[in-house]
């Protein structure tokens, strides 16, 4: 029996639909796989939906597998997790991840799928690219044993970011967020929780994942001298107004951009990006983790659901089920 393929693609700013097309034909080396689970990143796929895509960017921003062009339409989407129906023997049955856009049935080459680890439920093996966003972060920032540790963001990648400065030993890890729901995801997580207003200072390292202005110049007061403050957040085509003053050159701060495209040129040497995406893989191995992939969204809902989703949500967004 014929199968046929559903994907989400954007097709214009705000609006998005499922089309289908025929199962994709196999090429030498490529597998087939049957999509469980998807993810969202509410950062980079909301700025997708909205249009807002710079023109300087459109190619670095073109993901591997991704279809259409920026800004419409597009087929764009994070990651996915599936079970590989068709391939080489050894992978069939086998759950996989892949920087897949969000469908229900795709062929990729099998050098592009990583093999989920056993233990780690394929649930929460949606996380992968989103702790390998983090552990970049973590590197980039330098972080060490007792270092006092702020993040400012409370998404996914936040969270993340803070869940692995906590494993470090003897850091203070405390994150900064206007939500007080995030304090659960927090505490939950190894890390302490703080409003803005109340947000520590005197920080060795502090990381940035709020995408707004509010939320860098509070990672900025919350830096101490010489302090590394690093800016995870991307704002797409929108101008950020930054305080550059006051005490940031007299406090000699460094601002450093961390994105997950490259891996730090300190690792670049001995560290390709699967041995990265493989050490955020193993990094998973932790029940506690599920908290993150808590909430569902259908792939049949998600055209109608993604608005809200990416838009006007507060909480951490929902993982796409294809069940």
């Amino acid at each position: 029996m014929k199968k046929f393929t559903s994907a989400l693609w954007i097709t214009r700013a705000f609006q998005a639909e499922l089309k289908d097309a025929p199962e994709p034909a196999l090429n030498e080396g490529d597998i087939l796989v049957r999509t469980q689970w998807s993810g969202i990143s509410r950062g980079t796929e909301r700025l997708v939906f909205e249009g807002r895509v710079p023109a300087s960017e459109i190619g670095r921003m073109r993901a591997p597998l991704q279809e259409g062009c920026f800004p419409f339409p597009v087929k764009y989407g994070y990651c996915a997790v599936g079970i590989v129906e068709q391939g080489p023997s050894e992978l069939i049955g086998r759950s996989v991840f892949a920087l897949h856009p969000h469908q229900n049935l795709f062929a990729i080459p099998a050098s592009l799928a990583t093999p989920v680890p056993e233990g780690i439920p394929p649930r929460r093996a949606v996380l992968s690219a989103n702790l390998e966003t983090a552990l970049n972060a973590i590197w980039d920032g330098c972080c060490g044993p007792g270092d006092r540790i702020v993040v400012v963001g409370g998404g996914v990648v936040g969270l993340l970011t803070a869940y692995l400065a906590a494993r470090i030993p003897g850091t203070e890890v405390t994150l900064v967020d206007l939500e007080l729901g995030r304090r659960a995801f927090v505490e939950h997580l190894g890390a302490s929780f703080a409003e803005a207003d109340n947000a520590p200072g005197d920080a060795d390292v502090v990381f940035h994942s709020s995408a707004s202005a509010q939320g860098l110049n509070t990672a900025l007061a919350c830096a101490g001298f010489e302090a590394r403050v690093v800016e995870m957040s991307w704002y797409g085509s929108a101008a950020v107004d930054a305080s550059l003053g006051g005490a940031f050159h007299s406090q000699r701060l460094q601002l450093v951009s961390s994105q997950v495209g490259h891996v730090p040129s300190s690792r670049r040497a001995r560290w390709t990006t699967r041995r990265r995406l493989d050490a955020a893989m193993r990094l998973l191995d932790d029940p506690r983790l599920d908290i993150l992939v808590a909430e569902e969204v259908k792939f049949s809902a998600l055209p109608e659901a993604l608005h809200d989703i990416l838009c006007d949500a507060q909480g951490i967004p929902p993982v796409v089920t294809y069940s």
